[in-house]
């Protein structure tokens, strides 16, 4: 079974930049399908990115493209998402998931209800 651990979190002012980890410390990554999700106070929780481990494809949905990157170093068992130009709405708890196999089309992969393996999140806030 997978364990999953975020990191990186915090506080930053518009414009800032941060960089969230997603560590495996039980089990591995390979060919899996890796997502990041966040969750503001009184919204549902949405995929923002998702990486194929296998392939290396990225999914992103659309209020971030441009904006956040996300990437994997497989001999780290590590998930990153690079996140640039904050704004303040970019502000939520931060969760990392997964699931075995390919991810699919970019709504499947920012699906919430497909992941199975969850991290405990991590809090990110941006100030105007």
């Amino acid at each position: 079974q997978v364990q999953l651990v975020e990191s990186g979190g915090g506080s930053v002012q518009a414009g800032g930049s941060l960089r969230l980890s997603c560590t495996a410390s039980r089990g591995t990554y390979s060919n899996s399908c890796v997502g990041w999700f966040r969750q503001a106070p009184g919204k549902e929780r949405e995929g923002v990115a998702g990486i194929s481990t296998f392939t290396g494809a990225t999914y992103y949905t659309d209020s971030v493209k441009g904006r956040f990157t996300i990437s994997r170093d497989s001999a780290k068992s590590t998930v990153y998402l690079q996140m640039n130009s904050l704004k303040p709405e970019d502000t939520a708890i931060y969760y990392c998931a997964a699931i075995p196999g390919v991810c699919g089309s970019t709504t499947q992969t920012l699906a919430v209800k497909r992941y199975n393996y969850w991290g405990q999140g991590t809090q990110v806030t941006v100030s105007s």
